[in-house]
């Protein structure tokens, strides 16, 4: 989005991880379509790449909301048998694929950057080139859940580990002005009911306050309240849905009436 008196202001919304509250992104996406907001560019880490990518690539609000509808987190995973993860996810690539065909990330209509972590070095991965699909898994990659995807030399994993609301690749593609969607800055951790749940309640808290500090760079934090949501309740995408759009609106009419 521009804003009058400067055109060369540039506008990027940073898509969180949050598992299942994923979902509330694409309450956020209707609320930008309904207040006429344009990001300029979009970076997204875990299921926030995946809302994020859809979207970059001219995916309505109304067709990513479809999908999410039957999307199931662990069905879309396999069991594998591989010392580095549970599961593998390759069938989120597969829908990815399905969803966008075999789209490299500079092809996007809006820049898009995808945020994975180098398990191997600890340090942040952000691709703004390659395949979609691929990165996208790499991205949704939960440590310890699913496997490692390879790139190169790199076995890629979860970006929630360096920055799970990703500020700095915005900057870096020129953001004059930045949007975060937190989705786990009001959420409360429910009793993990098996070893999946244990890992995600370790992960997404311990990253908790290093995102709190990331995201002091932003102009605007939509955080929605998601307290009552489990990270792994499918059943509840709906109402996670509504609870993303109803924060969202009125930040966004009110933050756009200012600039």
């Amino acid at each position: 989005m521009k804003t009058a008196g400067n055109i060369s202001n540039l506008t990027g919304v940073a898509f969180g991880g949050g598992a299942v509250l994923g979902a509330a992104h694409i309450g956020v996406l209707k609320a930008m379509h309904e207040t006429g907001f344009r990001a300029d560019c979009v970076a997204g880490t875990s299921i926030g790449s995946f809302v994020a990518a859809l979207h970059a690539f001219g995916r309505s609000w109304q067709e990513i909301e479809e999908v999410a509808m039957d999307l199931d987190w662990f069905d879309l995973s396999g069991l594998a048998l591989s010392s580095y993860g549970l599961l593998s996810n390759r069938k989120f690539g597969r829908l990815v694929l399905e969803l966008l065909g075999r789209k490299r990330i500079e092809d996007a209509q809006i820049p898009l950057a995808i945020v994975a972590t180098d398990i191997c070095t600890g340090g942040k991965v952000v691709m703004r080139k390659g395949s979609v699909a691929t990165a996208v898994m790499a991205s949704a990659s939960i440590p310890g859940i699913f496997n490692p995807v390879k790139l190169k030399k790199m076995l890629l994993v979860d970006g929630l580990l360096t920055e799970n609301v990703p500020v700095s690749p915005l900057k870096e593609m020129g953001a004059d002005r930045i949007v975060c969607i937190d989705l786990l800055g009001r959420h409360t951790f429910h009793k993990p009911e098996h070893l999946a749940m244990l890992l995600m309640n370790a992960f997404y808290s311990a990253m908790r306050t290093m995102s709190e500090i990331q995201m002091e760079a932003a102009d605007l934090v939509i955080r929605p309240d998601l307290s009552d949501f489990s990270l792994v309740d499918i059943s509840a995408v709906p109402e996670i849905f509504e609870a993303g759009y109803r924060e969202a609106l009125p930040c966004l009419s009110s933050w756009m009436s200012e600039a």
